[in-house]
């Protein structure tokens, strides 16, 4: 599902706490690779569909152990590296195109697994504050969490 710009849509996971904390997550074998939950929507799936399936697959949490808080407007888009790029679907594959989701955590923290899915995405992960990603995620990624970032911050609020 690759549009006519090469850009395949997916959706991104912001998991907050009441304290406003949000849930960062390394990538198995990445020493250093620590990103939201994310992942490509899959064909007939809307964009909310998506996002619960994945952070089913990725988190393992279903859907009563979170709330919507807010999802972007419209897509983010991020273009990935050249020496990252292969042919999908007979069509140029150039990088991502995302909506993004801030959920708040309803549930127990303790739910939170990473091995729901035979191939899992993640192995360790901690709250950290709202803006550290920022700082953190892999620089092609930056933009995009910045634009998600601030587009939500404004609805989330402490409890």
């Amino acid at each position: 599902m690759i549009d006519r710009d090469g850009f395949r849509p997916n959706v991104g996971i912001i998991l907050a706490n009441d304290a406003g904390q949000v849930l960062w997550a390394r990538r198995v074998g990445g020493r250093d690779a620590w990103q939201f939950p994310q992942g490509g929507m899959n064909p007939g799936e809307s964009p909310e569909e998506a996002m619960y399936r994945e952070l089913w697959e990725e988190v393992g949490l279903k859907e009563d152990a979170v709330s919507v808080e807010a999802c972007t407007r419209g897509w983010l888009r991020y273009r990935l590296p050249r020496r990252m790029l292969r042919r999908q679907e007979g069509s140029p594959f150039v990088g991502q195109k995302q909506k993004w989701f801030l959920l708040r955590m309803i549930g127990d923290e303790s739910a939170v697994r990473f091995d729901r899915s035979d191939k899992p995405e993640f192995d360790v992960w901690r709250w950290v504050s709202y803006w550290y990603p920022l700082g953190q995620v892999v620089p092609f990624k930056r933009e995009v969490y910045r634009r998600a970032l601030a587009e939500l911050a404004p609805r989330l609020t402490p409890r």
